[in-house]
């Protein structure tokens, strides 16, 4: 019975109205409409409500019943009784269904002008695509736009948004719809530039005097023009002699991404797992695990010998592959599925990574991440990852006004 029951379609030739109203948002509204129509036996086949800068657009969509004509008075009556439009049309058949390929565009602008809005609409129409739902996920500091896509192919979709993207100044992120966006995920970051504000091997540099020198190595290693091991062992190098307090001292002064507590806490609260893979040093990053509640934590551990670095790192350093292997690791260990893994970075050294993850994000990246990873943000807060995931700034803010 239940395998018949689901294979039922609705009629496409039954009599339905659709009822919208339009008018200035106030409590009691929907009500008054929805008590109208009670009494009457009717099916409410689809809903929608919205309210932008206080202007409310509902829209009901319902089997039509024989004396549709005196419920259509009815309901002008009752609009202008509430000063508002309420508009009743006849037609048949139920919503059409949405067609296959499900796909989720999220679009970030600081600001979010309208000629680029338009431009990404445009681009989705030229695909053959429709959209079905455009939802608001912020509006500061940036603007966050969700929109829910049909007869789309993800991938082609994605090319083509993140070209126009790149045209009109904005972060546009495609991913394949459905329930998994809605499942329990693993987080794994990056750690320098990501993570947190600046680089760790620099900020010790500049207590050794080597700043200038290191800085212009970890730069062109980031851009991948050169191997991160042979890389990492010459800066490293420039640390020899530095007290292990300066570590300390390090660790003090960094700052975090700004957005980064917020990620965190509020995916926490979902069931989230995270975890950070550094070609930075352990010194450093299981104290930021600590500090954040981080789950996992891998990076390279720098020697120490009579309180002193040596300028040599112990053990098998970090690199692009071993930043791919950790996260399979993490994954494994978390019992998630890669293709449920998020991925976060901004360096060369984070390309394997990224590839390997379900969701590669490159956070205000080297050009040859950027090109490569499944999406970009180009914006500081490192909390709009959130909004790549579906969730509202308004979720986050109720959230916190309310942490039980």
């Amino acid at each position: 019975m239940t395998g018949q029951a689901e294979q039922q379609t609705p009629p496409l030739d039954r009599p339905t109205l659709l009822v919208t109203l339009t008018g200035e948002d106030r409590p009691g509204l929907t009500s008054a409409v929805l008590s109208t129509l009670a009494g009457r036996g009717l099916e409410v086949i689809d809903a929608e409500q919205v309210v932008l800068r206080g202007h409310l657009v509902l829209g009901v969509l319902l089997s039509a019943p024989r004396d549709h004509k005196q419920l259509k008075k009815e309901l002008k009556d009752l609009g202008e009784r509430l000063g508002v439009d309420i508009d009743v049309k006849k037609g048949f058949g139920d919503n059409e269904p949405r067609r296959k390929g499900r796909t989720q565009v999220t679009v970030i602008g600081s600001p979010l002008t309208a000629q680029g809005f338009a431009a990404i609409a445009g681009r989705i129409a030229d695909t053959g695509a429709n959209i079905d739902r455009i939802s608001r996920m912020a509006r500061y500091p940036v603007t966050a736009v969700e929109i829910a896509v049909s007869g789309a192919d993800t991938d082609a979709l994605r090319t083509v948004l993140a070209l126009e993207g790149v045209r009109q100044g904005l972060d546009v992120a495609v991913q394949a719809g459905g329930l998994y966006r809605r499942a329990k995920r693993l987080i794994v970051m990056d750690v320098d530039s990501t993570l947190i504000q600046g680089e760790v091997i620099e900020m010790l540099a500049a207590h050794a005097g080597r700043l200038d020198e290191v800085a212009e190595v970890t730069e062109r290693a980031m851009r991948g023009e050169l191997d991160f091991a042979d890389s990492l062992r010459h800066r490293v190098a420039a640390l020899a002699g530095l007290p292990a307090s300066t570590l300390d001292e390090v660790h003090g002064a960094i700052q975090l991404a700004p957005g980064a507590r917020t990620m965190v806490r509020t995916l926490k609260r979902l069931g989230y797992q995270f975890a950070i893979v550094s070609g930075g040093f352990s010194q450093i990053t299981d104290k930021l695990a600590a500090d954040l509640g981080i789950d996992y934590a891998a990076a390279n551990v720098l020697e120490i010998v009579d309180g002193k670095l040596t300028g040599r790192v112990v053990g098998d350093i970090v690199d692009r592959a071993g930043k791919a292997v950790a996260l399979r690791r993490f994954a494994e260990s978390a019992g998630t599925p890669l293709s449920q893994t998020v991925a976060i970075g901004d360096g060369a050294n984070d390309l394997d990574m990224l590839a390997a993850a379900g969701l590669g994000v490159a956070f205000n990246a080297k050009p040859v991440v950027r090109e490569a990873a499944d999406t970009h943000l180009s914006v500081p807060y490192l909390d709009t990852i959130l909004y790549l995931l579906g969730i509202s700034r308004e979720e986050v803010e109720a959230a916190d006004a309310d942490p039980a």
